[in-house]
């Protein structure tokens, strides 16, 4: 037996886990005014993505998420996928992250397969997105990520697809903001 071995045993003062939840709180409470992440010009700290993440978190919660239901992500590397990575975990749910560069038909197994209740999507993956949707069996929630710094001409809203009475705009921040919306496959 090594000395390293005696009188280590965990405890809470050697051995905390860390989770993606503890590491934010953690960074929120030592590193506050530190900068998390930046996106062209949008910068935040980890007081500002801690805020954010709970907000999300609180939306996701308000419109039905709850523990064990699948939120999906098929998104570019911007501050919304980052803090998804922590908010849909906050709301209880689990985190289905889904490679940009599948087909349709793949999309749509994946959102079947995972019983995803919400898709959070990049409005430029539109056209894919849409073919996926379109042959589902069931409803799914859809949140549009609208990225300024995108080439407008190739974003399309995904929520065209339904009704108008229907989406509902959350702020999130002053820059940024999810378009919820709801799906219907008639």
């Amino acid at each position: 037996m090594s000395h390293y071995d005696t009188n280590l045993d965990k405890n809470s003062a050697n051995y905390v886990p860390l989770t993606p939840l503890t590491f934010l709180k953690r960074a929120k409470e030592i590193y506050p005014d530190y900068e998390a992440i930046i996106y062209e010009d949008r910068k935040y700290t980890w007081a500002d993505v801690y805020k954010r993440t709970i907000k999300f978190a609180s939306a996701l919660n308000k419109i039905g998420i709850k523990k064990g239901d699948t939120v999906s992500f098929l998104a570019f590397n911007t501050p919304e996928i980052f803090e998804g990575h922590y908010s849909v975990p906050m709301s209880g749910a689990v985190l289905n992250t889904i490679n940009i560069r599948l087909d349709a038909k793949t999309i749509a197994y994946i959102l079947e397969h995972s019983d995803a209740k919400v898709l959070v999507v990049d409005r430029q993956l539109h056209i894919e997105v849409k073919k996926a949707l379109s042959t589902l069996k069931k409803k799914i929630t859809i949140i549009d990520i609208v990225d300024k710094f995108a080439d407008q001409s190739k974003c399309e809203k995904i929520g065209d697809l339904i009704m108008p009475k229907e989406r509902v705009l959350l702020r999130i921040h002053n820059q940024s903001f999810f378009l919820l919306s709801v799906f219907l496959n008639l």
